[in-house]
């Protein structure tokens, strides 16, 4: 076989090299942050069955808050990816706006859970 880098061989069995740790985090950010979209909107469109109640709008909107949040995460670790300088910067804050995330969902789904009958 041959490097990817160049066109040398390399000896049978040997591992491949190691890809830059270019990528880090983000590379999990990214898809997680999307399925929590995901989530965020199939809450939204399951709710919608449901009776309206003065609570079921609240957490709708919360929900769509949330959705927000996980877009602005995912947006943030796209770009740490695509960062030549800063990366790691938007690393931290896609880090940090996703936990936020998950906070909201969490906060959101305990209501949810409490105010159905």
């Amino acid at each position: 076989m041959l490097y990817r880098s160049s066109l040398t061989p390399r000896p049978c069995g040997a591992a491949e090299p190691a890809a830059p740790e270019a990528a880090g985090l983000s590379a999990h950010i990214l898809p997680t942050s999307a399925t929590m979209i995901g989530v965020c909107m199939t809450v939204l469109s399951i709710g919608r069955v449901g009776a309206g109640a003065s609570w079921h709008m609240l957490i709708d909107k919360a929900l769509a808050v949330d959705a927000l949040i996980f877009l602005a995460s995912a947006f943030l670790s796209f770009a740490a990816m695509r960062a030549q300088v800063g990366g790691r910067r938007y690393e931290r804050w896609a880090d940090v706006v996703f936990l936020a995330g998950l906070g909201v969902l969490v906060v959101v789904a305990l209501s949810l859970a409490f105010t159905i009958r």
